[in-house]
């Protein structure tokens, strides 16, 4: 069997984005960046005023002196002309500082009688003038290729004359279920059957992690539909198929795989939980076949599918493991990398990371409140309270 790290290598070899394409600055928040971004222009693009106040010549302010208020520049509409001495123009926060203007003084160091003002406070140096560019200027890198756009950069760019942004296509993933015995929320369960439950969670982890996750239903323990329903995936950048991957008599995913022309790379992982993870290749698409059992579905889903999913949409970085320190003993480890459910926090002295009381595969529940996944490598012993161990971030 392979290892964890032999298994994530072969999944990602040559992995990489499928194309690019211009989103409005509406949708850039999750987005990735395929191009470097650079500004259209400067921000701000003129001299603005910090304060309401009046543009004047910071020689002209010494306390007791008057000078004539010769117009006004609102935000919006310039004032025309120039600021000679012993003059003013009333300015707004955002007014454009007029020619001639190197200090704004504000309204409050004033008195005003007509069309003069006269300074009753002292100044001590230039100020509340924001100068032109003191954000960015035109042709200024902005976003570099690859950067993971976030809601403030819609802003960002907007501001420097931006209307649509080049981002990687996200990846298309594909998934359906497997299994007679498994029925929809809501019905009426007979006896030996169970709700199918496994692609909801499936599916919003693959849309956080940048994909687009599209499900084809729940095939029947039939050869024929279910390669029927890989044919259906082809176009698809990912296919995953949930069970049907051991090799029980009524296990038909992977002999339909290969009548739809799939081939397959590897069949069996040494991790626990999720042995009978698998991958091949049908046409384009990569396939990552995933146990029906819950916790193992979605802890080789954090494992093997999120670096995929993250890599075809343009996310070079893999799954990283981390360092945290256990507030719990755990026991030691045999012959497969195991993984165990966990909540982790941010302390004072690192992260602290807690595992779930119950790690049996077949719950969901630690999940409810499990944040990162515990790596145990082979042969481990035992570690205790206060050891560092590996995790690896579910959210």
């Amino acid at each position: 069997m392979l290892s964890v790290d032999e298994a994530i290598a072969i999944i990602l070899d040559g992995a990489r984005p499928h194309g690019e394409e211009m989103v409005p600055l509406v949708s850039v928040a999750g987005r990735i960046a395929a191009q470097d971004i650079k500004a259209r222009m400067t921000q701000p693009p003129f001299s603005a005023s910090a304060m309401d106040g009046y543009a004047v010549r910071f020689s002209d302010m010494s306390v007791g002196a008057t000078l004539r208020v010769i117009g006004e520049s609102p935000a919006g509409a310039p004032f025309v002309g120039n600021v000679g001495a012993g003059e003013a123009v009333r300015i707004f926060t955002g007014g454009v500082v007029p020619t001639g203007a190197d200090h704004v003084i504000i309204q409050e160091d004033v008195t005003r009688d007509g069309a003069q003002i006269m300074v009753n406070q002292s100044q001590d140096q230039p100020r509340n003038i924001r100068g032109a560019g003191i954000d960015f200027e035109n042709g200024d890198l902005l976003v570099a290729a690859g950067t993971h756009l976030h809601e403030m950069h819609g802003s960002i760019l907007a501001a420097a004359n931006i209307k649509d942004v080049p981002v990687y296509r996200r990846p298309k993933i594909a998934l359906f279920s497997n299994g007679d015995e498994l029925v929809e929320p809501g019905a009426e369960l007979k006896p030996g059957e169970i709700v199918n439950s496994n692609h909801y969670a499936l599916c919003a982890m693959i849309q956080r992690w940048g994909g687009e996750a599209y499900y084809l239903g729940c095939a029947p323990d039939d050869e024929n539909a279910i390669r029927k329903t890989f044919e259906q995936a082809r176009d698809a950048d990912l296919i995953i198929p949930v069970g049907g991957a051991s090799v029980g008599d009524y296990d038909f995913v992977k002999s339909a795989f290969a009548a739809a022309g799939g081939g397959i790379r590897f069949e069996k992982i040494a991790v626990r939980p999720g042995k009978p993870t698998w991958f091949g290749k049908l046409g384009a698409a990569r396939v990552v076949g995933l146990p029906g059992n819950p916790a193992s579905a979605l802890v080789t889903a954090a494992l093997f599918v999120q670096p995929l999913v993250r890599h075809l949409g343009g996310d070079a970085t893999a799954a990283t493991f981390e360092t945290a320190r256990l507030t719990a003993a755990v026991s030691a480890n045999g012959n497969r990398e195991s993984y165990l459910r966990a909540s982790a926090m941010a302390t004072g002295n690192g992260v602290a990371v807690t595992p779930a009381r119950n790690q049996d595969s077949s719950l969901l529940m630690p999940f409810a409140t499990a944040n990162v996944l515990i790596r145990r490598r082979v042969d481990v012993p035992s570690a205790e309270a206060g050891e560092q161990v590996e995790i690896v971030w579910l959210r």
